[in-house]
């Protein structure tokens, strides 16, 4: 399974009421459908997952793989605190159509894990899944960073394929990429490391910005690909902005909001999770009207 390229983290569109709003996701995808991303990630930290039940799960994976055009690749998150029940939401996401689970670190139980624990971890859920494994490491919410020799020992099972690593550790991709079968995929899931990224051996990757620039994230792939280097350094500088301001500065409440400045299904996130303060507005206003100086109103 090959997943370089550029996937979205796709966030989960709310009605008013506070539903999940299975037509705004269609929304989202038709207008993605038409883009150069190489498939989608649902259920990931930026869907807020970890605040849906898992019947409204079990619906936005049925209406992504509904959605989804031909050729894209689909990708289930479907981590959870236990092995067992993260064999389960694998078998699931399986059942439902989708190709790959990607499976973030349990990490409720922190003081008591080591490396052993992860290793016997994905080796159960990568033997028992009918699907390939992509780790997920992602700290900023965890709190747990997968190590490279952890990485690297998980890579030679033959049912995971990859990881995506969020920690934007550019010295762990390039170890891991080093140090793997040549047949690994490293992705990484910071907008602001894309090229570095691909500079060390990264394939592509998974981003909450790309529910937003999906154009733009796109591009900086192709042109690294066409080996037009310059112009890949400048879009990524450009690309930095956009994900310190959109995503680490304001979060998923400032992504829902940008995407509704340019005509996807943003909304508002689920309590406990606030929408965006009123004078971040103008600032992301802004940034979307000199990105796309005609998209972009309040």
């Amino acid at each position: 399974m090959n997943v370089s390229g550029i996937f979205p983290a796709l966030i989960t569109p709310f009605e008013a009421d506070g539903s999940v709003s299975l037509s705004g996701m269609k929304h989202n995808i038709g207008l993605y459908n038409r883009t150069g991303l190489a498939g989608y990630v649902v259920l990931g930290s930026t869907g807020e997952s970890v605040l849906l039940s898992r019947e409204e799960a079990d619906l936005l994976l049925a209406t992504v793989k509904e959605s989804t055009a031909p050729g894209k690749i689909l990708i289930a998150g479907t981590g959870a605190e236990s092995t067992v029940e993260t064999i389960a939401r694998t078998k699931r996401a399986a059942a439902l159509g989708f190709q790959v689970a990607l499976v973030k670190t349990p990490y409720y139980y922190k003081p008591a894990y080591r490396a052993e624990h992860f290793i016997q971890h994905y080796h159960a859920v990568a033997d028992a899944s009918p699907i390939p494994i992509l780790l997920y490491s992602v700290p900023v919410f965890t709190g747990i960073t997968l190590e490279s020799p952890e990485i690297i020992a998980l890579a030679r099972h033959p049912n995971i394929i990859g990881i995506k690593d969020s920690s934007g550790s550019i010295q762990r991709i390039g170890e891991v990429v080093a140090g793997s079968p040549a047949e690994f995929q490293v992705l990484t899931g910071g907008a602001a490391v894309v090229y570095p990224a691909l500079t060390v051996g990264g394939r592509g990757a998974i981003l909450a910005l790309a529910d937003l620039l999906p154009e733009k994230c796109v591009e900086l792939f192709q042109l690294f690909q066409h080996g037009r280097h310059e112009q890949a350094r400048q879009l990524q500088l450009q690309l930095v902005g956009a994900s310190k301001l959109v995503v680490s500065e304001n979060g998923i409440a400032g992504l829902k909001f940008a995407m509704d400045l340019r005509g996807y299904r943003g909304g508002v996130p689920r309590p406990p999770l606030l929408p965006l303060h009123e004078e971040k507005k103008n600032a992301i206003a802004a940034l979307l009207g000199e990105l796309y100086p005609a998209a972009a109103r309040v």
